[in-house]
């Protein structure tokens, strides 16, 4: 089997910047804008902003750590690295599609790995009304905020505010809120991949809210709907003994 073409990337710190320096010698390197397979040195944030930077080529990314947090990372060993890339085990992930519309009339759409979620810009609280494809299922939601997150993102954001944790591959979406306020018991939904959810800012100009997908935000939203973008596929790779489902399934068993 031809030699894959690899591209190595690494975040700004120094453990990541040595790491780079050391496989780029052993192992040869090619542009990543021409690599086949992306290995990405790092932590989770810098994953995401690569999975964000190659997204329109579907190119498969095996991470290893070198940051703080590595949920999605590999462990870092530069030995035999071109064996382990021929064992490594794919992942497919989709996106969330935000689009949101703000108060001045303007639209705009992003796409979050991780998840969308809303946010009070001040010290009121935000007040959302919520419909799953077109239909209201939550009249008044009056709290800090609300998310929906992906399987992968599940871990993340969402776990902070108290969401389930959501095995990789569940065709399932997490919508959580942020501490809620009224009503006050209710602790979010699970949701089939497929719906459409949109999210009606009440009393917007007086009660403002943002809303983000992973790196972009968007100030002022008026109407926010989100989707999963089944026609973006993003592709990483995990060591067989390392991979994401062992990890998530062992999340849930954390004490």
């Amino acid at each position: 089997m031809p030699r894959k073409k690899i591209g190595f990337i690494a975040a700004g710190t120094e453990t990541a910047q040595q790491a780079l320096t050391e496989l780029r010698a052993r192992y040869g390197h090619v542009p990543p804008e021409e690599a086949e397979l992306i290995v990405a040195l790092g932590g989770d944030g810098f994953m995401l902003r690569t999975l964000h930077r190659f997204m329109s080529r579907q190119v498969p990314v095996f991470g290893m750590h070198r940051g703080s947090v590595g949920f999605l990372m590999n462990e870092y060993h530069p030995d035999a690295l071109e064996e382990r890339l021929e064992n490594a085990r794919p992942v497919r992930l989709h996106p969330l599609h935000m689009t949101a519309r703000t108060l001045a009339g303007e639209t705009i759409e992003a796409l979050a790995i991780n998840e969308v979620s809303l946010l009070r810009e001040t010290r009121q609280t935000a007040k959302l009304r919520i419909r799953i494809d077109g239909i209201v299922r939550l009249d008044e939601l009056i709290c800090d905020g609300v998310l929906v997150a992906t399987p992968a993102g599940s871990t993340a954001y969402n776990l902070s505010a108290h969401g389930p944790i959501i095995p990789m591959g569940a065709p399932i979406l997490a919508l959580t809120p942020i501490s809620p306020f009224r009503p006050r018991r209710w602790r979010g939904a699970l949701l089939p991949h497929t719906a459409h959810i949109e999210f009606e800012i009440l009393e917007s100009s007086k009660r403002p809210v943002s809303s983000v997908a992973d790196f972009t935000e968007v100030r002022d939203v008026s109407h926010v709907q989100v989707r999963e973008d089944r026609e973006v596929a993003l592709n990483l790779l995990f060591d067989p003994e390392h991979n994401l489902e062992e990890r998530i399934l062992k999340e849930q068993f954390l004490t």
